[in-house]
């Protein structure tokens, strides 16, 4: 998730160049307004929450109240572990995983958008599906399953791919009826990975959503949502239908790809609600040199809706028990279904 600022698209670039130029100098300065103690650190990351935080009003928190009760929690004597466990806490109360504390013993971190679903995915299934045969290129495994299907896992897109490796993924398919592409469990990574691999399921430029950019310390202080646009692939493009998986632990990066391959008219999601986690994250700094990660520019959907807490399949489907424990993927094999039909 920590490379989510990896971006080649250019109205990306610009909410991240702006909301630096309005908050990254800032906050250097905000820093040395609060002093290196305990009462110091908790006051600078609770004001860089207030005035940067980006979902602080769409998710209904009342962050004074959130200072009323973690403020009495601190004391000039308590230890730095300790100062750290209540600053984790605090930050837990906005439910969002791109928001992090960072020192050097320890990160805070905050994983219930996902723990809490079912998990709708098994690594060893994955592996029976794959077999030992199965291709590689970049972080892609792929393989055409035994119904002339094309099955491609996507662990991570923290794992690179280029043009080269889509390209022979795609040629590999050519025979394919249709393609499914497993996003399961893909916590995120680089959206240029993201975009990239979406690029190959359009023929022409296409609208995905919006971003807006933070242009004061207000709660709501946004600018006007920005158009982000999705541009075909100049290589092989993907003509048939496709099915993405997708499960509660499909976040940040994931998020963005499925948002992408919804708005597509031969792509079907089918699986579990993505985690979301759809903020641009930055960060910042506390006195104590502690780092400090949160979403600072909201990404919305085409029609203007926020996709931070998660993206609904076209299909909802969860994984049945009993085909679980005899080895079968009732996910994949409802994509299956579905792009043996549509031809």
């Amino acid at each position: 998730m920590q490379q989510d600022m990896d971006m080649t698209k250019t109205n990306l670039t610009l909410c991240a160049l702006l909301t630096w130029l309005l908050f990254g100098m800032s906050s250097c300065i905000r820093e040395d307004e609060f002093d290196d103690t305990p009462q110091g650190n908790f006051e600078a990351l609770w004001s860089i929450i207030d005035e940067q935080y980006c979902y602080l009003d769409y998710k209904g928190i009342d962050w004074d109240s959130v200072h009323d009760v973690y403020a009495p929690l601190i004391s000039s004597n308590m230890s730095s572990t300790a100062l750290f466990e209540v600053l984790g806490n605090m930050l837990a109360v906005l439910k969002d995983g791109h928001v992090n504390l960072y020192s050097s013993s320890n990160t805070a971190r905050y994983w219930s958008w996902f723990e809490d679903y079912p998990r709708n995915f098994n690594e060893s299934i994955i592996e029976d599906y794959l077999g030992t045969d199965y291709r590689i290129a970049g972080g892609i495994k792929y393989k055409i399953l035994e119904d002339n299907i094309g099955y491609m896992y996507y662990e991570s897109f923290s794992d690179g791919i280029g043009d080269g490796n889509l390209d022979v993924v795609l040629d590999h398919f050519s025979i394919c009826n249709g393609i499914i592409i497993d996003v399961r469990n893909n916590g995120g990574g680089s959206l240029s990975y993201s975009s990239l691999l979406a690029a190959r399921f359009t023929n022409e430029e296409v609208l995905t959503g919006y971003i807006m950019y933070k242009t004061g310390t207000g709660h709501s202080d946004f600018s006007e949502p920005y158009p982000i646009t999705l541009e075909p692939s100049n290589s092989i493009r993907w003509q048939k239908n496709t099915v993405v998986l997708t499960n509660r632990h499909s976040y940040s990066a994931t998020n963005d790809f499925v948002n992408s391959m919804s708005v597509l008219p031969n792509v079907t999601i089918i699986g579990d609600k993505t985690g979301g986690g759809s903020g641009l994250p930055f960060t910042s700094e506390l006195p104590n040199g502690w780092g400090v990660r949160f979403s600072a520019c909201p990404h919305l959907n085409v029609n203007k809706e926020h996709t931070e807490f998660g993206i609904d399949p076209d299909e909802w489907v969860d994984m049945d028990e009993t085909d679980e424990a005899n080895g079968i993927d009732t996910i994949i094999e409802r994509a299956r279904e579905l792009l043996q039909v549509s031809q």
